[in-house]
């Protein structure tokens, strides 16, 4: 077993680099740190040599694997507070991008939804570990409830 690893980056196979690029840049918010040509990127949080890396190195053109098949389920991305969240929903929603569901799990906030190779996408912010909900002895106690996604979207700046 590890001593204290960490999620490094995620990387993944795309049909179209520069609309993965739009999607992710523009649309989530991550920037680009390095580029090689036409077939793959890489784009950061904050200043990381990278978070996410997109590639056609394999899959240009191609199309998204079938349900009911093994793979990513998708890749979860922390926002540090609900109006940074708030903000990058609202770009979700001007960019026509459909919604998969949006759960209030006690310990966060999260709206799911799909990249333009139809990988699974989560966006969340947590809620300060002082606030999440834990029964009598203590243990954390998860929930999967309704998420008001209108409230949320009235909060973007």
């Amino acid at each position: 077993m590890t001593d204290h690893a960490t999620i490094g980056h995620i990387h993944l196979r795309v049909s179209d680099l520069d609309r993965a690029i739009a999607f992710y840049r523009d649309i989530l918010g991550f920037e680009i740190t390095q580029k090689f040509g036409n077939r793959a990127a890489f784009l950061s949080a904050g200043g990381y040599h990278h978070h996410i890396g997109l590639n056609t190195w394999e899959s240009l053109g191609a199309t998204p694997p079938p349900p009911g098949h093994t793979g990513l389920y998708h890749s979860a991305f922390l926002y540090p507070d609900r109006a940074s969240l708030a903000a990058v929903l609202k770009r979700v929603v001007e960019a026509g991008i459909p919604l998969d569901g949006a759960a209030d799990h006690g310990v966060s906030e999260a709206i799911y939804l799909r990249d333009p190779d139809e990988n699974g996408v989560e966006i969340y912010r947590d809620r300060a570990q002082t606030d999440w909900p834990r029964d009598a002895a203590g243990k954390l106690l998860m929930v999967n409830e309704r998420l008001d996604v209108a409230a949320l979207l009235a909060e973007a700046p």
